[in-house]
């Protein structure tokens, strides 16, 4: 409990320290604001938070909702693979010439393992030096809590955390620190803390939108929730627009929506052209469905229909999660989405559930929301055939 008070007081005092200039902005609500987050895949668009948002394009949202009135523009500057130094070497294309009121900076992650905290911490002085020389306020922000690896241990992502903290305060810098916020869930809640990431190191969409939070907090000085910001609209976007330009289409599905799926996508589009290949599910488990799935992004389709059935378990929530999450993650383009991932859940197939069924459609929920991917769902009281639900569901979604 100790632990707990101490990292929420830290939070606490660290958020206080608002931009000043971006927050007065944002007040008056005269003028456009623009801000820039750079950083690394953790701040870029990859599969790890469903290939279409990241914590930058959430923190336009927390922003709006805090001020509605202002026409805020918020740009990602996340490149995989990047450290401090590939920050510091693209900073003028990728962010000053963007001309921002305010800059966010996450690096650390990938500095850990290639690049020495004292040459870290020179790189970061230096973006920060010509952001302000350049008229931009900046917001240092720590990176997320990862699960212990010999690449990455727990003391040495704490080392570059620590850097900086230290930072902020000889830079006089707000600091949105995001590792103590997620430490906080961890300490009330480790398996809500295990829910916030997609694997190891990256957080699915839940924690971006815990980054987006802090984030947010740390530039206004005022809490926002994002918990019920739902997933993107129009999740068959990729799909209906190949069948609105007369193109062929190609879906990998698992069961039995390889079945229906032809049927309803041409019982709204008669002249498709629709190519289905099955994803075989019977008698896998859900590890060997995850090595299945990292063949999807050699065969590139348009759509993907995800299908796990409810009698799929693991013996731990943690053990379904790594599994259910990285049959999601492979399924995905790596990087901005290609193709449509959609998700459905077993009692859209099959409306009456035994109870460790039941438990699995909970578990999976969870986690598909967390990955910003949409439901193919049965609302309640729906008894129609899966066929007239599947098209019913591709209707409601058509952009």
């Amino acid at each position: 409990m100790r632990s707990i008070v101490l990292l929420l007081v830290l939070i606490s005092q660290l958020s206080a320290a608002v931009s000043e200039r971006t927050h007065q902005l944002l007040a008056e609500a005269k003028e456009p604001v623009r801000i820039v987050c750079i950083g690394d895949s953790i701040t870029g668009v990859y599969y790890h938070s469903g290939s279409l948002r990241a914590y930058p394009e959430m923190l336009q949202i927390a922003l709006q909702k805090i001020n509605p009135k202002v026409d805020i523009t918020v740009r990602n500057a996340g490149i995989s693979g990047d450290t401090s130094k590939g920050g510091l070497a693209r900073l003028e294309h990728d962010v000053l010439a963007h001309k921002p009121h305010l800059v966010t900076i996450m690096f650390g992650m990938n500095d850990l393992v290639r690049v020495p905290v004292a040459d870290f911490i020179t790189n970061m002085r230096q973006i920060i030096q010509r952001c302000r020389d350049a008229g931009a306020e900046v917001v240092l922000c720590t990176q997320n809590s990862v699960v212990e690896s010999p690449q990455r241990p727990v003391t040495k992502l704490a080392e570059y955390s620590n850097a900086i903290r230290e930072l902020a305060k000889t830079e006089s810098l707000a600091l949105a620190d995001c590792n103590a916020a997620f430490e906080a869930v961890r300490a009330k809640d480790p398996l809500a803390w295990n829910f916030l990431l997609s694997d190891a190191i990256h957080p699915n969409m839940d924690g971006h939108k815990l980054f987006a939070e802090t984030i947010a907090r740390t530039i206004t000085g005022q809490e926002v929730s994002l918990r019920d910001e739902p997933p993107p609209p129009n999740p068959l976007a990729h799909t209906l627009n190949l069948l609105r330009e007369g193109k062929p289409v190609s879906v990998f599905a698992m069961p039995p929506y390889d079945q229906h799926i032809e049927a309803a996508l041409k019982k709204l589009h008669p002249n498709a052209q629709v190519i289905v290949k099955s994803w075989t599910t019977e008698g896998k488990t859900l590890a060997e469905l995850e090595t299945a799935a990292k063949a999807v992004r050699t065969m590139k389709p348009d759509l993907v229909i995800i299908a796990v059935s409810g009698h799929l378990g693991e013996s731990t929530p943690q053990a379904f999660h790594q599994h259910y999450s990285w049959i999601m993650n492979w399924s995905l383009s790596f990087g901005p989405q290609q193709w449509d991932v959609v998700v459905a859940l077993p009692s859209a197939a099959k409306p009456t559930l035994d109870t460790s069924e039941k438990a699995n459609e909970a578990l999976a929920r969870r986690l598909v929301r967390a990955q910003d991917l949409s439901l193919i769902e049965r609302l309640s009281g729906d008894k129609s055939p899966l066929s007239d639900l599947l098209v019913k569901w591709i209707a409601a979604h058509q952009p």
